[in-house]
This record gives C-alpha cells, sequence and structure tokens, in this order.
C-alpha cells in the first residue's frame, strides 16, 4: 500500500472528511498547495476554491470550500473552512444569484467593514462559479 496522509476538511457544523488519502491538493492564498505524506510543517490561509483530492494519480473528488485554514504536517492535513459543498451539488443559478447579491451589497455598502465583507462574498461567488464549470468537465 502506498504511503497516506491523514486529511480532515472541517466546516463549522462537522467533520466532513477524514480519510487517508494520497494527495491533497488545497487552494490557498499564496497558490495551491499540494500535501504528499511527509509534507513539511504550514500553517496557510485558505482562499475559495476547489479542494481536489487524489488516489491512484487522478483526482478522486473535488470539494468546493468557501475559504478557512490549513495546518499541515508532516501525518496529517487539517483544512478549516466556512463552508464547504462537493461541485457536483454546486447550482450555477444559485452562485449567479449570490454574485449577483454580492455586487449589490458591495454597491450599498456605507462603510469600510460592510465593503470588505462583501468584497470576500463577491470573491466566494466567483470561486464557486469557476467549480461549478470544473463539473462539466
Amino acid at each position: 500500500m502506498a504511503e497516506r496522509i491523514e486529511f480532515e476538511l472541517v466546516s463549522p457544523e462537522q467533520l466532513l472528511i477524514s480519510e487517508p488519502v494520497e494527495m491533497v491538493v488545497v487552494p490557498c492564498t499564496e497558490g495551491d498547495i499540494g500535501v504528499l505524506p511527509g509534507h513539511s510543517p504550514l500553517l496557510a490561509i485558505v482562499r475559495p476554491g476547489v479542494i481536489d483530492i487524489h488516489e491512484g494519480g487522478k483526482v478522486k473528488d473535488s470539494i468546493f470550500v468557501g475559504g478557512g485554514f490549513c495546518e499541515v504536517n508532516p501525518e496529517r492535513c487539517t483544512v478549516l473552512v466556512e463552508e464547504a459543498l462537493p461541485i457536483s451539488s454546486i447550482d450555477r443559478g444559485e452562485a449567479e444569484k449570490r454574485l449577483t447579491d454580492a455586487k449589490a451589497a458591495f454597491e450599498a455598502a456605507t462603510d469600510a467593514a460592510a465593503k470588505k465583507a462583501a468584497e470576500t462574498e463577491i470573491k466566494t461567488a466567483e470561486a464557486m462559479l469557476q467549480a461549478s464549470a470544473k463539473q462539466l468537465h
């Protein structure tokens, strides 16, 4: 059996995934991070995007995440996210509405905090739309 790294995906509501995997690719603010067994310790900010779980040299699962944090050590990769869902369950129409609503919230924002929150939501909605396109391939 090939060497594995324990991968955990956790949302505020529940532990979504906890399983040994060959490799996981996490979208982080500094770029995508490929995590293999024996990876150097790392803490990173996760940007909205898609986590790919690899098995047998190919992507086994793809999960959309709406940002969070990633902690890696040689035996484990733990990703704490604000939201997560399989890309197969993304409704493109809902994602488009989410983007439209976020842009409207940005335009209506009257202070820096509201603008920042709307910018974050715009980035998440745009990443969700990109992820929905990935499910077609």
